[in-house]
């Protein structure tokens, strides 16, 4: 499903007659044969990962592990399909965010990799498993609230938690599989500086650009035409039966129809704004590599796939608000959480104060 993309930060492929090294720039200038193209941006795409990651580490470990309490102290989350989902979107994103420090540690430095040839494998594999296995948990996740709305005798029988528990565990086992290539792409040396995260040397343009479609169609687009299919329809079913009365009963359908249209426009956003421009640029970075596309044009798609890239990662710090602003039992349980953490710290200072005060008296 998974195309081995490379991340912005190589030189791009082309006849060179020598290459130097700008060390008070730290870049790397080739010399090019006319026709090639090169990147001299080097600079750019590093600090733009670095800042990126500095900010998407603490916020999306904290906030995903935060996450995971709730819905591990929610006594019902067994019997919730959705909840389920969650966890394990939770699950991922947080995994998510156990790659990044290297990938620090790596553009910090420059572009050198001082670690095993196997520990650059296993993050290049983890990364993008990580990413692909959130679309396509949003996408389970819209699925199932829009089938619970439009559908929810269907829902009850069909979205038990065992079932949910085996789709989640297709979604891994399909993504880890379809993202072995990854793990084919270890530590490069270029300009005699051990690299991690490019493409080996002998890697063809052309048939990343054949995996990057299977990347787009699997991973992107039928994700994304599912969540829009959900949406267009949870829009239809509020507008064409629109609750009848005041009373109580009417209430209640009403907010679970009103927070699961929430839930969907967010995941859409998500989609729109992390998703949407990484799969587009990159789509038109290698067919500019491989259709000879003027070199400017190419080297401005190559920075644009860094920044995009920065986007996608920092969709692992966006669901816990989707799950804070969807869910009340979420919002509900975070309170409980909070106060039972207030009234601990509150119970312990009585408790050394008490303390003191018997040993005053003594």
């Amino acid at each position: 499903m998974i195309v081995p993309q490379p991340e912005p930060g190589e030189r791009s492929n082309g006849r060179m007659t020598g290459t130097f090294i700008n060390s008070s720039s730290n870049t790397t200038v080739t010399t090019a044969t006319p026709g090639s193209c090169y990147s001299n941006d080097t600079q750019f795409k590093y600090s733009a990962y670095t800042f990126t990651y500095i900010l998407v580490f603490p916020v999306a470990f904290l906030c995903n592990i935060g996450a995971l309490a709730v819905f591990l102290r929610q006594n019902k989350f067994r019997n919730s399909a959705s909840q389920v989902v969650m966890i394990n979107l939770a699950i991922s994103d947080w995994c998510f965010s156990l790659t990044l420090p290297l990938r620090l540690a790596y553009y910090i430095r420059g572009g050198i990799w001082d670690f095993p040839d196997w520990l650059c494998r296993l993050y290049v594999y983890a990364f993008y498993v990580n990413l692909y296995s959130s679309i396509l948990l949003l996408t389970l996740l819209s699925f199932l609230r829009w089938l619970a709305v439009a559908y929810p005798m269907k829902h009850s029988s069909m979205a038990t938690t065992r079932r949910i528990v085996l789709v989640c565990l297709g979604i891994w086992v399909f993504v880890a599989v379809t993202s072995v290539p990854f793990l084919f792409n270890g530590v490069v040396n270029r300009d005699e500086v051990p690299r991690c995260f490019e493409p080996g040397p002998r890697r063809s343009w052309s048939i990343l650009l054949g995996f990057n479609y299977v990347g787009l169609v699997f991973g992107f687009l039928v994700p994304f035409f599912t969540i829009i299919f959900c949406y267009s329809k949870l829009i239809r079913r509020l507008t064409t039966s629109p609750p009848v009365g005041n009373s109580m009963t009417t209430r209640k359908p009403t907010r679970n129809k009103t927070r699961a249209v929430h839930l969907v426009s967010m995941v859409i956003a998500t989609f729109l704004l992390c998703f949407l421009p990484y799969h587009l640029i990159r789509t038109l970075h290698l067919h500019a590599k491989n259709g000879g596309w003027s070199c400017r044009t190419t080297q401005l798609l190559e920075s644009a796939v860094a920044v995009t890239l920065c986007m996608a990662a920092c969709n692992c710090m966006v669901n816990p608000l989707l799950y804070y602003y969807s869910t009340t039992s979420f919002r509900k349980d975070m309170r409980d959480v909070q106060s039972s953490l207030r009234s601990s710290r509150g119970g312990s200072l009585m408790q050394k104060f008490s303390q003191s005060q018997r040993k005053q008296s003594d």
